[in-house]
């Protein structure tokens, strides 16, 4: 008998992969906690060049900000 590591079940690949869209508040998260942290520390006037680049990066990702 071989041992358990040499059966590998092959899973079929889905016929149809349906991309879900991204959803806002599920992107650009290193921006966001960025942003978010520092607006809690310092405040939303401090933070400015961190919300430009949260917005920045979610325009490149389509969203209409």
């Amino acid at each position: 008998m071989g041992n358990s590591a040499d059966k590998v079940e092959a899973k079929p690949a889905p016929e149809k992969t349906e991309k879900k869209p991204l959803k806002p508040c599920c992107a650009c998260l290193e921006t966001k906690k960025v942003r978010d942290e520092c607006i809690v520390n310092k405040g939303e006037a401090e933070c400015g060049h961190l919300i430009e680049a949260h917005k920045a990066c979610m325009r490149y990702l389509g969203f209409n900000i």
